[in-house]
């Protein structure tokens, strides 16, 4: 998945980063490895905040440049670009004019059945904890409070804490 990811890093930022005089050629492939870890780290970063919200909405598609992806995706980008010496103005510039389009053609590729560069387990698993480990069933779980193995518990979940308090 990362190697398909920066493949589509490098197709899509022909202009912005390998064309650009203000970014050194011998800093190329730092920039596109940079705009990819940018994209990978906002995503873990989603997750592990427990905005479950702002990565279905991501993966749903819509407004992908003012999506909490594309916002943390784009400062990470900036900083990295920065930290390689690259003025601010052009690491904004070319961060505002590649993520939101790699990240948009990224959720459609995830989303195409017909395209198996990226599938959503192998996504979610790449970013998820250190375990490696993130199944679907552990966003049902939050829900329903089951315990894995268990057909679902009673009174755990969010949803039967909610139903308390309208109760």
């Amino acid at each position: 998945m990362l190697e398909n990811l920066n493949q589509l890093v490098k197709d899509s930022t022909q202009d912005a980063i390998v064309n650009n005089s203000e970014i050194p050629d011998e800093q190329n492939e730092a920039a596109i490895s940079a705009a990819s870890g940018s994209i990978i780290e906002a995503l873990k970063q989603q997750l592990s905040s427990g905005n479950i919200g702002g990565l279905v909405d991501a993966f749903k598609g819509g407004n992908v440049e003012g999506s909490a992806v594309a916002q943390d995706a784009s400062a990470g980008f900036i900083d990295k670009l920065a930290g390689m010496g690259i003025n601010l103005d052009t690491a904004k510039g070319i961060a505002a004019s590649v993520i939101p389009g790699i990240i948009s053609k990224f959720i459609n590729k995830t989303n195409d059945p017909e395209d198996s560069s990226f599938d959503i387990k192998d996504v979610l698993s790449k970013i998820s904890g250190p375990d490696g480990k993130f199944e679907l069933s552990d966003l049902t779980n939050l829900f329903t409070g089951a315990k894995e193995g268990e057909a679902g518990a009673e009174g755990g979940g969010i949803v039967d804490k909610l139903k308390g308090l309208f109760s």
